[in-house]
């Protein structure tokens, strides 16, 4: 299937392309499916739109969380690894909905990649120290997540189990 779309030129904007054309022309743009499903054309552009966003979270997967090392010639010490990292990577996208400011509207949200949480909440330059009795992290003045941090750490401090399951940590809550 081919889809030929009409482009619309705004004045002195260069155009920008994340990927190289097959017939690169000055007034349409190309899109072109190899597919087996003879579903209608709108249902077939939407599935292999749905497809591409899967396709980037697992190259995320492959390359941030390590899903593509194979750390043994044994099948059953791969597969364990292999639900390490997936678990890994689903408890940082949990992290991910901890920190967010809230919203009602779950569509609104935008994908924070696992290298930039990474970056942003466990590659943190601190201090721990303990006097008194207490022990206490200090985070360095420069660190510009800090408010963002300390609100991350507050909700997960506050997951408390109850009888119907757990109580909601911020609202509103996503359902």
């Amino acid at each position: 299937m081919a889809l030929r779309y009409e482009k619309a030129w705004e004045e002195g904007e260069p155009e920008e392309t994340e990927q190289y054309q097959l017939f690169a022309t000055s007034q349409y743009r190309y899109r072109v499916f190899v597919t087996a499903l003879s579903e209608p054309v709108p249902f077939v552009v939407w599935f292999y739109n749905q497809r591409g966003g899967a396709e980037n979270l697992i190259k995320e997967a492959n390359n941030d969380a390590g899903l593509t090392a194979h750390p043994s010639g044994r099948f059953d010490v791969n597969g364990n690894h292999f639900q390490l990292a997936m678990l890994a990577y689903n408890l940082n996208c949990w992290l991910m909905l901890f920190q967010r400011e809230p919203q009602d509207d779950a569509t609104q949200l935008r994908h924070t990649t696992l290298a930039t949480s990474r970056l942003r909440f466990l590659f943190v330059a601190a201090k721990i120290w303990r006097h008194a009795g207490r022990t206490g992290v200090s985070y360095s003045d420069h660190y510009e997540e800090k408010g963002v941090f300390q609100r991350l750490m507050d909700r997960l401090r506050k997951i408390v189990p109850r009888r119907s399951g757990y109580a909601p940590v911020m609202l509103p809550a996503l359902r």
